[in-house]
């Protein structure tokens, strides 16, 4: 460790002329520029060390690493100067966001209010609800039709048009920064649009791109891959790879056809994903969800899951934003395997993480009118690293993946296989006596897989108690709506609504109307948020009243106590 050391810091004394000559406008003798430079060196060894290990091999390992230093001081020189007060400030207040005051919300920007100017407007509604986290799901530049809600990107650095412009998003920041609201985006950073430059590029023949992404003339590596690989979108094709026609090569997609993997393997995506994502924290962004990290590696012989270069390579991009952007967070998103994803928690990997197992057994335990699972989880999965925090939900954007551990369950006398087809049965409402309306999201007949697309309010059985008219089951309906979120908000950690949540949103069923979102479930549970509905929260006695100030009284008890803030969680 010593001797990596200080072949770092050797490393970075020959590197430091170079910066200056680079950037003569560096005032070398200003404090922001020491408290840069200390930031730096702190940094650099962890960041020289991880970088070594992933691309040393490659014989211009030193011209990657000096473009990336140039990368990182151009960032900060360029960073606005609130954004510099603001890294001082949270440096000073290093455990901000777990506090018992911080309450999160998630909204797509075009169905919650059209464009960001839209969501401008509703910041009075945020305030009212308490939220002073708001992550506005993928609002990059992407195809029209083939874009996954957004995941599939086109510029890093474009606001989609339909939304508004990038200064509208910079102006919307800024607002919302004044309101103590901390905006929160997504990096998609397993892979692009086939639309991105990048992959135009590779399309038209430049090699240098086409080295970007994983790239075949023919099947034999491919199969060769696919024989450890899950796969993850069944219903839409077999496997992990895609044929393209205009460059006659398979292509690597995890997910969708259109999306093409990055190729970590070549140091220059590294930094120029690096550079995209400082300009996103340029923006003011202060947690960026990192989307699908599980995948970012690739390893032939292995399942391409989880790898411990994929630990290197976000622990590497960690180092660059505690240089350039130290009021940024990471917030993982990793729905895997239970064992794995307290992996990826720790202030030099993702400070944040979603918490998928809890948002399962929370489901699991409404189904089974059991808290066994949920106890034992709690008791042995809770427990994170002091300075990081969980992000705890009951419902988002995607699906619900029944991610327990087989061995946990096992102990307690439950078959693992069997408990998840009957609850994929019992959430679908296949199950005699299910009170839930939901849909199977990539069900796969070979092996009986599914997970579970709906709004909570409709997988709680209001849908069902609203169309059977049973003032009895609307209100056991409203119970458990309230019930699962009270454990979001007491759990400690940062308690995410999904809005539309707190009024009790039923499943939007046009979504098979729509060719271009039909085979995809999941847009059930992604309606047009209904302004009107919510206007309702005024009326005595109605739904929306009951369940918003039903959240608002637990959200005004958490806030009066700071017990509930982020901490140990003893479970007897």
């Amino acid at each position: 460790m010593t001797y990596q050391i200080n072949k770092a810091k050797l490393a970075l004394s020959r590197l430091i002329p170079r910066i200056r000559n680079e950037f003569p406008e560096i005032d070398t003798t200003s404090t922001e520029w020491k408290s840069f430079l200390t930031r730096l060196e702190t940094n650099f060894p962890r960041l020289f060390e991880l970088l070594l290990h992933l691309y040393g091999s490659n014989y211009d390992f030193f011209y990657h690493l000096e473009q990336l230093l140039f990368v990182i001081v151009r960032s900060w020189l360029e960073r606005e100067p609130e954004l510099k007060t603001l890294d001082e400030h949270r440096a000073a207040n290093p455990a901000w966001f777990k506090s018992n005051q911080m309450l999160g919300g998630v909204c797509y920007v075009d169905l919650f209010a059209k464009n960001l100017k839209g969501i401008e407007r509703k910041i009075p509604y945020f305030k009212e609800l308490g939220l002073n986290y708001l992550h506005l799901m993928p609002l990059y530049k992407c195809p029209e039709t083939n874009n996954d809600g957004g995941y599939a990107v086109s510029s890093y650095r474009e606001v989609n048009p339909a939304l508004g412009k990038i200064s509208d998003l910079k102006k919307l920041t800024l607002k919302l920064r004044k309101e103590n609201i901390s905006l929160v985006l997504d990096f998609v950073f397993n892979h692009t649009s086939d639309e991105h430059e990048w992959a135009m590029k590779a399309k038209q023949g430049d090699q240098t791109y086409q080295s970007f992404y994983w790239t075949f003339p023919d099947r034999h590596e491919p199969n060769a891959y696919e024989q450890h690989l899950r796969e993850i979108f069944p219903e839409e094709r077999p496997g992990s790879f895609s044929f393209n026609p205009e460059i006659n090569r398979w292509v690597w997609t995890t997910f969708h056809s259109y999306q093409w993997d990055l190729n970590y393997a070549n140091p220059m995506v590294f930094n120029k994903m690096a550079e995209e994502l400082l300009f996103i924290a340029s923006i003011g962004v202060e947690v960026l969800r990192l989307d699908a990290v599980a995948f970012i590696w690739k390893e032939m012989g292995t399942s391409c899951e989880n790898l411990p270069e994929t630990h290197m390579l976000i622990q590497a991009f960690n180092a660059v934003t505690r240089i350039a952007a130290p009021s940024l967070l990471f917030k993982s998103e990793a729905i895997v395997h239970p064992d794995e994803v307290s992996k990826y928690i720790s202030p030099e990997e993702c400070q944040l993480s979603y918490n998928p197992l809890l948002m399962a057994l929370l489901w699991n335990s409404l189904a089974t009118r059991e808290v066994k699972l949920l106890k034992r989880a709690l008791q042995s999965r809770h427990t994170i690293p002091d300075s990081c925090a969980w992000v705890n939900y009951v419902r988002c954007h995607d699906d619900i993946g029944w991610t327990f551990s087989d061995q946990e369950a096992a102990q307690l006398g439950i078959n693992g296989y069997d408990h998840r087809q009957f609850l994929n049965a019992f959430y679908t409402g296949r199950f005699k006596g299910s009170f839930a309306r939901g849909l199977p999201f990539q069900e796969n007949p070979r092996t009986g897989d599914a997970r579970i697309s709906g709004t909570c309010a409709s997988l709680a059985g209001l849908e069902q108690a609203i169309n059977e008219k049973s003032e009895k089951d609307i209100s056991l309906s409203i119970s458990r709506i309230l019930l699962i979120h009270s454990i979001l908000l007491f759990v400690g950690g940062i308690p995410l609504i999904y809005l539309g949540d707190e009024i009790g949103t039923l499943n939007d069923y046009s979504f098979r109307d729509d060719a271009a979102k039909s085979n995809d479930s999941r847009w059930m549970h992604r309606p047009t948020f209904d302004w009107e509905k919510a206007n309702s929260r005024s009326q005595a006695s109605s739904i929306e009243r009951m369940i918003f100030y039903g959240l608002q009284k637990m959200i005004a008890i958490r806030n009066s106590h700071e017990a509930f803030s982020v901490g140990d969680l003893n479970i007897i």
